[in-house]
């Protein structure tokens, strides 16, 4: 029960704890500037998803016969086709890389 008095007495106001002969003058309440929230910036146009090659890429038909479009793997055999870059061709699944003549 002592804590309790004790906490009493430290919440007391200032002008209980102020000297008999000098009177306290009362707080002023600080006056905080009302901020604007923040708007969130407009969203950014989506761009248009790129179509999915798929298969599609990887072979042409021109009437009753089917035609690779991209080579097959060296090393992996048929069935492996090689990734089309700007300056070489890349298999995938070893890595064997076979660089285009400019």
């Amino acid at each position: 029960m002592s804590k309790k008095v004790e906490k009493k007495d430290e919440k007391a106001p200032a002008a209980a704890k102020a000297a008999p002969g000098k009177t306290a003058e009362p707080k002023k309440e600080e006056v905080k500037p009302q901020t604007q929230k923040p708007t969130a910036a407009p969203k950014a146009e989506k761009k248009p998803k790129k179509e999915e090659k798929g298969m599609s890429a990887m072979y042409k038909i021109e009437g009753d016969k089917v035609a690779r479009l991209r080579p097959t793997c060296e090393r992996c055999g048929p069935g492996y086709f090689m990734a089309d870059h700007q300056d070489r061709f890349t298999c995938g699944h070893c890595g064997f890389t076979r660089y285009k003549r400019t």
